[in-house]
C-alpha cells in the first residue's frame, strides 16, 4: 500500500475516532434517551461536547476532498513522494487540529486546519 493511502486509512480511523468521541461527550451532556430520539430541537451542544462534534464534521467535510485526491492520484499513476508528504502533512494536521479543538485553542486550530489544506494542494499540483 502506497503511504497515501495508508494516510487515507489513519484519516478514516481518526474521523471514525472522532464520531465515537462526540457521540461519547454529547451522551454526558444529553444522554442516552435524548441521542436515541429524533433530536429535535436539540440544538447547540456546548463546551466539549460541541466543539467535538463541530471537529468531527469539519474533518468529514475536508475527508471528501482528501479521499478524492489520493484516489485519484493513485489510480492515475501520479503518486509519489510529494503526494505522499502532502497526505502526510494533512494527517498530522488534521489530528493536531482534532485534539487542539476539543481543548478549545481557536487560532491553533485555525492554523492547523490551513496546514491540512496545504497538503491537499500539494497533492493537487502533482495532479495538475
Amino acid at each position: 500500500m502506497s503511504p497515501d493511502l495508508k494516510y487515507l486509512l489513519f484519516s478514516v480511523i481518526l474521523t471514525f475516532v472522532q464520531v465515537v468521541i462526540a457521540a461519547a461527550l454529547a451522551n454526558q451532556v444529553v444522554g442516552l434517551p435524548t441521542l436515541a430520539g429524533n433530536r429535535e430541537g436539540l440544538g447547540e451542544l456546548p463546551g466539549m461536547a460541541g466543539r467535538a462534534k463541530r471537529a468531527h464534521l469539519n474533518m468529514v467535510e475536508n475527508l471528501v476532498l482528501f479521499a478524492a485526491l489520493v484516489l485519484v492520484a493513485a489510480v492515475g499513476g501520479k503518486a509519489n513522494a510529494m503526494t505522499a508528504m502532502g497526505a502526510m502533512i494533512f494527517f498530522w494536521a488534521r489530528l493536531g487540529y482534532a485534539i487542539v479543538y476539543l481543548i478549545g485553542i481557536p487560532w491553533l486550530r485555525t492554523v492547523l486546519w490551513a496546514a491540512s489544506v496545504v497538503g491537499m494542494a500539494i497533492i493537487a499540483w502533482q495532479l495538475l
